[in-house]
């Protein structure tokens, strides 16, 4: 399928720009020009949002609770935002955030992680983990039902909350509803079609996802781990059911489409959606793209059906 008009438009925008590539900047360079906010449109308002800090294995973690309007308590999501372990914060997943309270009607809970080089692996990974275990023990103080307190985030928060629910089986001192997946990061390596084809001029470049990982990661060997990599756990049956998107013009379509599918071979239900025309990042631009509030309403809906039903969290 073609790009998506919207979509190259977005791309001619940025060209034209001269922004210089992601990987050729400092850390702290590219988080202070790299800022998508305006894509992402309107802020819709919901019922409540308290930012507050929670505590976690190396001091307290920020996170900015939403609270859809009417009576609790709700189900929740623990989301955790894109960005490569190294950029993006609350702000950056503010919109899509409110998008979903409202759609899913559930409290969502964004998470600032420590970010990389500064803390590396496996740091984001330990607060993600703190962050999820945190909503679930604390959920009637934040209008929560305990039982369904799903997890999700887009790109390298994709990853994360994979790595979460991971984490979440193998402890096995929480149980966690769902895990909604946005073009993940599941794999650290460079080997697939996707790979090639996108290498480069949509958006996330194969040179900015190396830099991304060799910021993360303190060596290769950490690679290799299934928290860093959940694409390279020998077992995933046990997993909370999930949602899978991609995007067809991005490096990462491959390996989020491969984890969907071991997923499945391990017996765990998931629904997945390839978005043809689309880039990375897709899923913060919904006041540009129209595929990327469709994707917003489709995981609203998925996590509204599964939070309807009711069903005993997946031990």
């Amino acid at each position: 399928m073609a790009l998506d008009p919207q979509a190259k438009f977005i791309l001619e925008q940025m060209e034209a720009a001269g922004a210089p590539p992601m990987s050729t900047l400092s850390p702290e360079e590219a988080r202070l020009t790299t800022d998508f906010s305006a894509l992402a449109g309107e802020p819709e308002e919901v019922g409540k949002v308290e930012n507050r800090n929670i505590p976690g294995p190396a001091g307290e973690i920020p996170v900015r609770i939403y609270t859809p309007k009417g009576e609790g308590p709700f189900p929740a999501l623990v989301f955790y935002h894109g960005g490569g372990w190294v950029i993006g914060d609350l702000d950056t997943v503010d919109v899509p955030c409110r998008l979903l309270v409202n759609r899913a009607n559930c409290v969502v809970v964004s998470v600032d992680y420590r970010l990389a080089p500064e803390h590396k692996f496996p740091a984001a990974a330990e607060d993600s983990y703190a962050a999820a275990k945190w909503v679930v023990e604390n959920a009637a103080s934040i209008q929560v039902l305990p039982d369904q307190v799903a997890v999700g985030g887009d790109s390298a928060g994709g990853n994360l909350a994979a790595v979460t629910a991971l984490m979440a089986r193998d402890k096995g001192e929480i149980s966690l509803a769902y895990q909604m997946l946005i073009y993940p990061v599941t794999n650290h390596s460079y080997a697939t079609e996707s790979y090639t084809e996108n290498a480069d001029g949509y958006l996330l470049t194969k040179d900015s996802m190396v830099w991304f990982w060799n910021h993360y990661l303190n060596d290769e060997e950490d690679g290799k781990n299934p928290y860093a990599s959940p694409l390279q756990a020998k077992d995933l049956s046990g997993l909370p059911p999930a949602l899978v998107l991609t995007a067809g013009y991005d490096p990462l379509r491959d390996e989020g489409e491969a984890y969907a599918e071991r997923l499945k071979e391990a017996g765990v239900p998931v629904e997945t959606a390839r978005y043809d025309g689309m880039i990375h990042g897709f899923f913060w631009m919904p006041g540009v793209l129209d595929q990327g509030r469709i994707s917003i309403e489709q995981a609203a809906s998925a996590l509204k059906k599964v939070f309807e039903s009711s069903v005993a969290p997946i031990k």
